[in-house]
Parts: C-alpha cells; structure tokens; sequence
C-alpha cells in the first residue's frame, strides 16, 4: 500500500490496535513432522484464530529472508525496499545512544574463535550482560587516525560500536560470515569513496582480536549493520496515531523510536510485559509488544524451548483479551525454524481481529492452517493498513 495514500486516508479515533510481534514465529515441520506452532498447545490463540481473519504473510517477498530490521519495517507499514537501514542505527537508538553528526554505528557479536581464527561460536556462548560489560572495558580508549572508537554493552553478547569522527561512510561489508567453521571476513568498501572507513574498521578489528585473547569465549569480534543516523516520517505523521513500544530487546526498541513509538520499559519477562501494557492502556492507541525469545531459541536450533515461549504467550493472552482492544494482530516479524538455526524465507501465520472481519474456516493458529484462510498469502506491508482499516481509522478513497 502506497504510505502518502494512507497518510491522506488516515482518522484519528479513539480505538486501540495492540499488534503483537512473535520474533521468528514461523517453522519448517521437526519433530514428528510438525512445526514449533503446530506442535505447541495453543488453546487460546485457536480460540481467537476462529473470530478472526487469517494468512500467511511475506516479511519482504516470497524468496527473501529477511533481517529483524527491515521485517519489522514492513509490519510497521513502511517499505524495507525504500527505506534500507543498517543496524547498527537500531542498536544506537535502541540504548537511547546519542549519535552525532558524522558518527558510523555498527552492531557487534562478541563471538569465539579457535587458535586457527575459525568462528566456533558467533554468540560466545550468549555470554551474559554484565560479562558483556567487562569485556567492552578491554575495548575502551582506542582512536585510529583520529577517529574515535566507542564501545558500548547492550545485552547477553551483543554491543553497539561508533566510530566518531570525519570522512566516514557507511558503504562498507559486514564481517561477521554468518556461519561457524570460517574465519572472520575483511570489510571492504563497497564504494570508493569508504576505502577510508573500511582501512578504520579492518584496524579496530585487529586490535580488538588482540585485546581480546584472554577474554574466551568472547575472544573475537564480528561487526555488521554498519549505519549513519537518518530520520523516517513517523506514525504520528502518517497514521495519526499515539504508538508505544514494550520490547525487552535494544534494538527492537530502536527501531520503534525511529518509526515515533515511546520506547516503555518493562520487566524481562512476558509476564512483565504484559503488564506493563495494560497499566498503560489509557495512554495510547497503537501498541508494539514484542516477544523475543521465539527466534533466541530458533537461533539456536531449540525446538522445545521455542514451543515453550509459544505456549507461555498462549496462556497469558487472556490477560490482553480481557482489556478488550478493538483490533489484535497477532503476527511475526519473520520465521526462524530450529532445523535451520537462523532466520529463513518462509512466510509467517497472521491472524487480526476485530469485530468487522470476515471470519474464514481457519480453527487453529498455525502454518498449515493459516495457508487457507480469508487473507490468503500477502506481504507483511498489508498488516498495517489491514489493523487501521478494522479500527475504522481509513476514510474511504474517491468519490
């Protein structure tokens, strides 16, 4: 949906959207042939996909997988095509990081490497947090030919790196391979003019891996996302909604501040959540709830855990239901099968309720249910104007 025809079409009422974001939701059948979802008990989310109109959503396009950044994008309405952002801008905003002008950010792993510099683990055994923040100690103090490198924790083994200072361009690779078993890659510059920046970070690189060398497992360092600050046109401006975030997560807060939600802090847990939303119900419109562990656990290749948060979220769905929003969407950003370990092209199952849709046959909230249901196979830009159509916030188009 073009975003300037939604932005002429949009209302202002006083209906409550909460969307609800199962990070990495989606699977391909594991055990006994079935998937996370189809294997979790999920009475209450069933009983909600009977009231509601059901699909299969494309994060991207039907064979592109996508990153957390640009299929949270697109849920939010806006083309991940068009507005293409590093994450390392995410993780900036996500920890409430003033960048400046000129500033370079980057997203970084703390990951382990064998003493043949393979990667044997590109999570350092997800070290914990305040691990993490002993290790970006090590990491303090460094300037390369005058730019200035902050080092920053965000969460288990996951820090947030600027590199401060002039003639720094975020036309750069990645360094991190994606995959164990191979050595971190050289950044090159993917334009001339950032042979410069690459030069700069390729020297960060080297001296962090010897800093680093007493520090297993978190004994490397793997840089992505590289990103300068650039400003979206918000939900304010587009929907004429009051949006707020609860998410656990950095980055996924990030990228709700850069789209204008508020940024709620809550607990860690679901429960947390949860409550947090409904002791913020009277305050805004458009709610983000996030949940996290779905796609840790897919990343990992744990089928069972994944089930678990799955059925977790089931069993304290009530408690949303209960505040009797006008519009829920259930959805997830992308799906990240434990057979895969990592995030993959598949589409994800999508319900939205509300008191107008047109109920399909679809009794189970899962894959191979949600594949015949009303909404059919869509792209994941749909869901936003979908959630403000059935909250009657969309003036008719034409005469």
């Amino acid at each position: 949906m073009n975003q300037e025809i939604i932005k002429k079409l949009s209302l202002k009422n006083d209906a409550k959207i909460i969307m609800v974001v199962i990070d990495g939701l989606g699977g391909i059948p594991g055990k006994d042939g079935k998937t996370e979802l189809e294997t979790a008990q999920t009475p209450n989310i069933d009983q909600l996909a009977k009231k509601s109109i059901c699909g299969l959503s494309y994060p991207l396009s039907i064979s592109i997988t996508p990153g957390s950044g640009p299929a949270h994008l697109a849920l939010f309405g806006y083309d991940p095509f068009k507005y293409e952002i590093g994450r390392g801008l995410l993780e900036a905003l996500g920890v409430d990081f003033s960048l400046e002008s000129g500033d370079l950010a980057a997203r970084g792993n703390f990951a382990t490497i064998n003493e043949e510099g393979s990667i044997t683990d590109r999570r350092a055994g997800r070290i914990s947090t305040e691990n993490n923040a002993k290790i970006c100690k090590l990491l303090q103090g460094i300037t390369i030919k005058e730019i200035k490198v902050i080092v920053s924790p965000i969460k288990e083994h996951r820090f947030l790196i600027v590199f401060r200072g002039t003639g720094l361009i975020d036309k750069i690779s990645e360094s991190d391979p994606q995959k164990v078993g191979l050595p971190a890659l050289e950044v090159r510059s993917l334009d001339p003019k950032a042979d410069y920046t690459a030069e700069i970070v390729n020297r960060f690189v080297e001296i962090a891996k010897e800093r680093l060398k007493e520090a297993y497992p978190a004994n490397m360092v793997l840089l992505r996302g590289f990103a300068s600050n650039i400003k979206l046109p918000t939900m304010q401006e587009i929907y004429k909604l009051n949006p707020c975030a609860i998410a656990t997560y950095p980055m996924y807060k990030g990228i709700a501040r850069l789209v204008g939600m508020e940024a709620i802090e809550s607990g860690e847990t679901l429960e947390d959540q949860i409550k947090v939303l409904r002791e913020n119900y009277q305050n805004y419109d458009f709610f983000y709830l996030h949940i996290k562990k779905t796609d840790s656990y897919g990343e990992d290749g744990n089928f069972d855990k994944k089930v678990a948060v799955i059925e977790e979220f089931d069993s304290l769905l009530p408690k949303i239901l209960n505040i009797e929003p006008e519009v829920i969407v259930v959805t997830g950003d992308h799906s990240t099968p434990s057979m895969l370990l990592g995030h993959s092209w598949h589409s994800v199952p999508t319900l939205i309720y509300s008191k107008y849709v047109r109920c399909d046959q679809v009794n189970k909230f899962s894959e191979n249910s949600c594949i015949s249901g009303g909404l059919g196979k869509f792209k994941a830009l749909e869901i936003m104007p979908l959630a403000l159509a059935n909250a009657l916030k969309l003036a008719k188009f034409g005469a």
